[in-house]
């Protein structure tokens, strides 16, 4: 109730002035802008605005053309032609294939480390053909191929100058990155009609509503907390647009930790998670348990594996066995973001388990040290999502024992050659159906050796204000609305001419 006041007070406080930006609040910076290595949600999104992509992905996660259509001229030879749908870069030029060779390549380029270098192992040779065709020659077949092609595409000479990419996106997408003026805050135009956006970064949740509400940002998607939504849903001028989630969030472990190295332990935080409660009475009812990392609707999911439960008892069981009880309790550091709401679900997790007797010391770092101490291996527990996630090609990048960063991102330092060989079978299934079966037995032996605790699939929502319409939610929470998002005025005024015209 006093955060509503608060909120209420404000938001009639000030008075929109106008302005032609459209802004979007989000509540991190992006890390690193080159897509060869980008690996955090939010500069992930941002690329998908700035680039093009070889291939893109429909609602049931397979591949259509992109930039590009193909044909499978062997099973070990792929050839793409460059489509009507290929854009301009900033200076002028249209993307062409000696773009795509380069940008592979050093993908490719063991030098580089880029952490897509590992799903992209089959390719033997991106060969040029002409400006408008390309070749991939594979050194082992696999049907879903064109699948893994969805890699942003840089240009060639830029590729051989160096260009900072991290920091200056230069790329031929419906969007041209313009500026970073400052940590945090990126000025960025819609190439179809001039548009221009700034992407603001304000950290906290309550003060990056109140600035929502007080017009001083027009949109905002997702990390609010239930009770801010729910209050946002009432609010005049303001819309809630929401739509079902396919982003996997997870309690990760390190396997190399010698406590988290005993399945038991891992078996007995699982069992003390009561998940359906979180989900109902914290997340109220926005999210769907999960137990792997794709959802039910997903080609490759697998609907039939058996929940880790809400079970204290057999949690108790477990850490006896384990050698844990309450003469020598279980002593574990868990580590999440600064986000208020993150930090809460975190909170109420590590109640849960001292439930059990697991003493929990719980630790919260700004994103750039939390996904740093992640990526290092810096940790013992952590919670975090996987997002944006279309082929199954996942499960190598993840899980794969030739994947521990920065090759990839098995970041709990997982191996089990069980996994590594279906994995490897996976890569030689003739069929498509081939490779769903056993893509879903190695979610099942996954499912068993619980290198994560699955969590659930969040609901994906958005805010718009009063200035602006038009956005629409995707499920894995891409920023693709913002090719459709407009200033209210703007339609007006477009309304009107169309008015005089006639």
């Amino acid at each position: 109730m006093i955060a509503a006041s608060l909120l209420f007070t404000l938001s009639c406080s000030h008075q929109d002035t106008p302005e032609e930006r459209i802004r979007f609040g989000v509540g991190a910076p992006p890390l690193n802008l080159d897509p060869r290595y980008t690996s955090d949600a939010l500069s992930t999104r941002l690329n998908r605005l700035f680039y093009q992509r070889l291939v893109e992905t429909d609602s049931n996660s397979m591949p259509v053309p992109g930039l590009a259509n193909w044909s499978q001229l062997s099973p070990l030879h792929y050839r793409f032609k460059l489509n009507s749908t290929a854009g301009k870069y900033p200076d002028g030029r249209v993307l062409d294939t000696n773009d795509v060779v380069k940008t592979y390549r050093s993908i490719l380029d063991v030098t580089r480390t880029s952490p897509y270098q590992a799903a992209l192992a089959m390719i033997d040779e991106v060969k040029f053909i002409d400006s408008e065709t390309v070749d991939f020659l594979l050194n082992r077949a696999d049907p879903l191929f064109p699948a893994y092609l969805e890699l942003n595409i840089l240009p060639a000479e830029h590729i051989d100058n160096d260009h900072p990419f991290s920091t200056q996106p230069f790329g031929s997408g419906k969007f041209k990155f313009l500026r970073w003026a400052e940590a945090g805050h990126l000025v960025i135009q819609r190439r179809n009609d001039g548009q221009l956006f700034e992407i603001v970064e304000v950290k906290n949740p309550l003060v990056r509503t109140l600035k929502l509400l007080r017009g001083e940002i027009d949109i905002l998607q997702n990390y609010l907390s239930p009770e801010l939504l729910e209050y946002l849903r009432y609010q005049k001028d303001i819309e809630l647009l929401q739509n079902s989630g396919s982003n996997f969030s997870y309690l990760g472990f390190n396997l190399q930790d010698p406590q988290m190295a005993d399945l038991r332990v891992r078996q007995a935080v699982a069992h003390a998670i009561d998940r359906q409660s979180i989900i109902d009475k914290v997340m109220r009812g926005a999210a769907r348990k999960a137990e792997t990392i794709f959802p039910p609707e997903h080609w490759a999911g697998h609907n039939e594996l058996t929940p880790y439960d809400f079970d204290p008892e057999k949690s108790r069981r477990l850490l006896l066995e384990a050698g844990y009880g309450p003469n020598n309790p279980l002593t574990l550091v868990y580590k999440t973001s600064s986000d208020p709401f993150r930090i809460r679900l975190a909170t109420i997790i590590q109640d849960q388990l001292s439930q059990v007797g697991i003493q929990v010391d719980l630790t919260s770092y700004d994103w750039g040290t939390f996904f740093g101490d992640i990526k290092a291996g810096n940790f013992q527990i952590y919670s975090l999502s996987w997002v944006g996630i279309r082929t199954p090609d996942i499960f190598r990048y993840v899980f794969s024992s030739d994947s521990l960063p920065p090759a990839g991102a098995n970041r709990g330092r997982y191996t089990n050659p069980v996994v590594d060989a279906l994995l490897k079978k996976a890569e030689q299934a003739e069929t498509l159906e081939a490779q769903t079966r056993i893509y879903q037995e190695v979610a099942a032996q996954i499912h068993k050796d619980l290198p994560y605790v699955p969590l659930w699939f969040e609901d994906q929502y958005a805010v718009q204000g009063s200035r602006v319409t038009g956005y629409r939610v995707s499920p894995n929470g891409n920023y693709d609305g913002l090719n459709h998002l407009i200033l209210k005025k703007s339609r007006e005024f477009s309304h009107a001419q169309a008015a005089s015209a006639h």
